[in-house]
């Protein structure tokens, strides 16, 4: 008996001792557990870049895009507004809605044009913001001028003149020491082939190759561009000619990289990539269903002796 009562009286300690550490430990998971943080708005970034065409008008290309967890993301399917600012006010000219890459474009015609004192031209766009994105906003100024470009066809010679004019002032003014680049219009990028570097005249000469790819007809397009300048932005100018050799789409032609039909070596060097790499995908969901089958059978409990 009294062996019994000091087993029953060393076990009531325990006991309580046992009921003291789960309740520290359920308050220690309390203090553990990381605040909730609120969710804050996206910060876009809008980039504005304008070009000058050979028809005195000017198209503002106007992106939106947004940079989150270290990953660039286009701002689709969103109002951007594009605003004419001078010596005394700000115009509204119109607004935009960014197409499915992010982007819009605005063409100023010649009869809006306003330069400020310096003879400058200063545009704005603004993104208003919205529920989840913070508002965002971009300028661009450029002194106004000209891209003009001329062919010219002296016995089996094909050659471009082209000329750079500044008209920031009112007066036409030619500007030197430019490098020009010369393209021909493709589907997708124009296709540089040529550039040339403008005299004291503001004019450059460049020859351009024969034989090019044009349509049906022979045609092909010739443009001249200036990209980024400091002073006057981005030119361009163009003119069609007939330089060029027939192609006709509708044609059997071989297997080339540009056509639709791509050369063999491609297409099963295409499809041996695609194989491979679908053939990885199928064999990691089949073992992912083996190890599913082959799990024990959770509905049933041991039995411990």
């Amino acid at each position: 008996m009294i062996l019994s009562g000091l087993m029953i009286m060393l076990l009531i300690p325990v006991s309580m001792f046992a009921q003291t550490d789960s309740t520290k430990t359920d308050s220690a998971q309390v203090v553990e557990e990381a605040p909730v943080e609120e969710s804050s708005l996206i910060s876009p970034s809008a980039e504005l870049i304008s070009v000058q065409k050979s028809d005195q008008s000017i198209d503002l290309k106007a992106s939106l895009k947004a940079k989150v967890k270290g990953t660039f993301y286009i701002l689709p399917l969103l109002k951007i507004t594009f605003i004419q600012v001078t010596d005394t006010a700000e115009k509204v000219l119109g607004f935009v809605i960014t197409d499915k890459l992010g982007k819009a474009v605005f063409n100023v015609k010649a009869d809006q044009l306003k330069t400020d004192k310096e003879g400058k031209l200063h545009y704005k766009i603004v993104f208003a913001g919205n529920k989840q994105m913070d508002p965002a906003d971009a300028e661009v100024t450029i002194k106004r001028a000209r891209l003009e470009i001329t062919p010219v066809k002296e016995d089996s010679l094909l050659t471009v003149k082209v000329k750079l004019i500044d008209m920031g002032t009112g007066t036409e003014i030619p500007v030197p020491e430019t490098v020009l680049g010369i393209f021909v219009k493709r589907l997708f990028n124009p296709l540089k082939v040529g550039e040339g570097t403008t005299d004291e005249n503001g004019e450059a000469t460049v020859e351009i190759p024969q034989n090019l790819p044009g349509d049906a007809k022979g045609n092909i397009t010739l443009m001249v561009k200036l990209d980024e300048n400091e002073t006057y932005g981005n030119l361009e100018a163009s003119v069609d000619q007939k330089w060029g050799s027939s192609v006709d789409l509708n044609e059997n032609h071989e297997r080339t990289l540009w056509s639709s039909d791509p050369p063999i070596w491609m297409l099963v060097t295409f499809i041996i990539l695609m194989t491979i790499v679908w053939g990885h995908y199928i064999v990691i969901v089949f073992q992912m269903l083996r190890l599913r089958k082959e799990e024990p059978d959770q509905s049933t409990t041991a039995i411990i002796p």
